[in-house]
């Protein structure tokens, strides 16, 4: 109740805000600025050359601004267009139609979890780093839980989302080492407010706000979120553990959800901030409880342009995260990451440019079992690096960089990234990548004193070293891509429960990751738009029988269609193959399923308001729309068994409202 009355206080601040501003004097234009054009929903995208697919740019790969044709990683955007066409409740249900990603869970604490390209050796999204507007959002303590983003980022504020497939520590260090998601939020033009709210059946419910305003250099984006999905009901089933027999539980799973998000930038000054919390089940040792995160993120920053040819950048990026569950082991957590980074780009030449940067980290955090503290410590790290580009000719780029990172007592590790683009044709581009990332330990990994699980002093970080082959084709209406992935990890971590308690450890021989990922968007013609992707990904490893619980084939597909300036309808599937090696589950088997999501969206403006300023929508957005409740690996247990991920159909159907002040 308290949630819903923060929201909706939160809403009525956001329209009162809007409404001051919607009656003060519009500002005249100022002629040293383009003129901005609103959007036109029937307008032809492919038509229009920035939207084109042909000139999509991106910035995650080099810190700065180029065409996704020559970024020197292999990369997918979700475009705006996208989000508005597909919708979405969640940011684990936007991923989840990205191609090469998979929608995966694991033990005890981490109800959602991303892979890329089948890499989840790890128990959490350890493997992935996210950014919110290229700034690092991280949890040190275990070393990679993002439930909280996943469930509860503000969706609403996304202008889109960047997806590195491969890695990327040589620009962003620690945890890039299979994928970086980097958010990127809507920037304000002018004033708008836009609010909205849904429920459905069992007890589905969801709101959300958002406020844009640019005046006088100040530009301002807010936004706050909440869902309520429907309690899911079901017996789990525990196989015997150390302190439990075996037994059936009935399970009353709650997926609860609040986000916020607010950024302010003035003449080069830039702050941003986010809140996620998410409460949820956990699954441990034969007992069923609910498990609560929360994170707080900060950035400031300052943009300075030494020279005509010299940017630098500042930033200071805070992020602490709790958790708590009152079940067992009774543990609760408190951590946080501050880091300073100076980023230089300096650009020589037409053909030639250089990214650098220096970074200073420390980390501090507590674990508590019951009351007693099993994981106290902090540690410091610093690292320099560096990513250079050279034109050989207008057709040909070639990539070198490396990160050198000192971790606390760890000895001085160096990542490195090379590759060669060539675009033998405007719409054609050939990469060949080779790139290294690390992970370093977590505080947990190192320091963890738990009755059933230590920790290790002496790990050193997991390494990675990826070489990536894409061939992709543009053109204005058409993106396909197609790229073979070969990874080899060493000094993977993992919890060795051959004896009890189980220890962090090491993993002393490679693993091996390597397979096939494509994908293809297509603007059929005015208002119709096409697309899809398929992964074949297959992994070895001499020791572990079942590195990943990510299937060997998985494949996406959806379609939209826009009726004018009124509405848009789509649908969507991501189909996850069978996963072999779960026959004495408990639980219903890993099988192969269809995840089947549909939005709709009806503009009522013209009908019911008539008016320029103000608008009307209705909203409808399902998912799981087979009704086929989803069970996956209960992953890092060391079990057999299964665990409940996804409940039947879940359906949100609402209205929208906005007001804008051009």
């Amino acid at each position: 109740m308290r949630t819903k009355q923060r929201l909706i206080s939160g809403i009525a601040i956001l329209w009162l805000t809007c409404r001051a501003f919607s009656q003060a004097p519009t500002p005249a234009p100022d002629p040293s600025k383009p003129s901005v054009q609103p959007s036109d929903a029937t307008a032809d995208p492919f038509a229009m050359d920035l939207e084109s697919l042909l000139n999509t740019k991106v910035t995650t790969a080099s810190k700065f601004a180029e065409k996704l044709s020559g970024a020197p990683s292999v990369m997918t955007v979700v475009s705006q267009d996208e989000l508005k066409r597909f919708g979405g409740m969640t940011l684990s249900q936007i991923l989840n139609r990205v191609a090469g990603l998979n929608v995966s869970s694991g033990f005890f604490q981490d109800r959602s979890t991303i892979a890329v390209e089948g890499d989840q050796t790890r128990v959490d999204s350890g493997h992935i780093l996210f950014l919110i507007n290229g700034r690092p959002v991280r949890e040190i303590m275990e070393g990679g839980v993002s439930s909280d983003l996943l469930e509860s980022f503000p969706v609403r504020i996304l202008e889109r989302i960047e997806v590195i497939k491969g890695p990327g520590s040589v620009l962003y260090g620690s945890d890039a080492f299979s994928g970086v998601v980097n958010l990127i939020t809507k920037k304000a033009e002018g004033t708008s407010v836009d609010v909205s709210s849904s429920g459905g059946p069992g007890g589905s419910e969801a709101s959300s706000a958002e406020l844009l305003y640019d005046h006088g250099g100040v530009n301002i984006v807010a936004a706050g979120q909440y869902h309520q999905m429907p309690i899911w009901n079901t017996p789990v089933g525990f196989l015997a553990g150390p302190t439990n027999p075996q037994s059936f539980q009935n399970g009353a799973l709650r997926d609860d959800g609040e986000g916020a998000y607010l950024g302010i930038n003035y003449l080069g000054l830039r702050f941003m901030s986010s809140y996620t919390g998410v409460e949820e089940a956990s699954f441990i040792r034969g007992v069923l409880g609910d498990v609560r995160w929360k994170r707080g993120f900060a950035d400031l920053g300052y943009d300075l342009k030494a020279s005509s040819k010299w940017d630098m950048s500042f930033d200071f990026t805070y992020d602490r995260t709790t958790f708590d569950t009152s079940e067992y082991p009774f543990v609760h957590r408190d951590s946080y990451d501050a880091l300073f980074e100076w980023t230089n780009f300096y650009t020589f030449s037409e053909k030639d440019r250089i990214t650098f940067g220096t970074l200073f980290e420390h980390i501090d955090g507590t674990e508590l079992y019951k009351t007693f503290p099993d994981a106290q410590g902090s540690r410091e790290q610093g690292g320099f690096y560096a990513q250079y580009e050279h034109k050989l000719t207008d057709d040909l780029k070639l990539i070198g960089g490396f990160q050198a990172n000192k971790i606390g007592a760890i000895s001085l590790n160096v990542v490195p990234r090379g590759g060669i683009i060539w675009n033998p044709s405007e719409h054609v581009t050939l990469k060949a990548l080779y790139g290294g990332a690390f992970r370093a330990p977590s505080l947990d990994d190192t320091l963890l004193n738990n009755p059933g699980l230590k920790g290790n002093p002496n790990l050193v970080p997991e390494t990675v070293r990826t070489f990536d082959i894409q061939a992709s084709y543009q053109n204005n209406r058409t993106q396909l891509a197609v790229a073979y992935f070969h990874s080899r990890q060493d000094n993977v971590i993992f919890e060795n429960g051959i004896t009890f308690p189980a220890v962090y450890t090491n993993l002393s021989t490679p693993a091996t990751f390597q397979g096939i990922d494509s994908e293809g968007k297509y603007y059929l013609k005015k208002g119709w738009f096409l697309m899809g992707g398929a992964l074949y990904q297959s992994n070895h490893d001499a020791a572990v029988a079942v590195l990943t619980p990510i299937p060997a084939f998985s494949a996406k597909a959806g379609i939209s269609y826009q009726a004018g300036e009124t509405t848009d309808i789509s649908i969507f599937d991501a189909y996850e193959g069978h996963l072999p090696g779960f026959a004495g589950s408990l639980n219903p088997l890993p099988d192969a399923f269809h995840s089947v999501s549909a939005h709709l969206r009806v503009d009522l403006t013209r009908r019911w308001l008539k008016s320029e300023q103000h608008g009307l929508a209705a909203n409808f957005y399902g998912d799981n729309l087979t009704n086929t409740p989803v069970w996956m690996p209960q992953w890092g247990s060391g079990a057999l068994n299964t665990i409940p991920v996804n409940r039947g159909r879940t359906l949100f159907m609402g209205i929208e409202f906005w007001q804008k002040n051009e």
